[in-house]
């Protein structure tokens, strides 16, 4: 069993020992979740982006990257001149 000690602030280390053998990593959040007078701590795991390729619709097929590219550099120059205007 492991053990650690509450700050002032209500903060605690997790041990090393369970941060390996969960995988939690700098930057990884961690959910509480009660179970009568026991806490269960659950990781919650960054996904890189790539793996939500095709989770969501799409309304046009894809143009490539250098259209893309040139859409969001036109897009942002046209609200960069309006901004000018005042």
């Amino acid at each position: 069993m492991q053990k650690a000690k509450v700050t002032f602030k209500g903060q605690i280390t997790i041990p090393k020992a369970v941060r390996e053998a969960l995988d939690i990593r700098e930057g990884d959040s961690i959910t509480f979740q009660l179970d009568g007078n026991q806490a269960v701590l659950k990781p919650l795991k960054k996904k890189p982006l790539v793996d939500f390729f095709g989770a969501f619709p799409t309304k046009r097929p894809y143009p490539g990257l250098e259209a893309m590219r040139k859409e969001v550099h036109d897009t942002i120059g046209k609200r960069f001149a309006g901004s000018k205007k005042s």
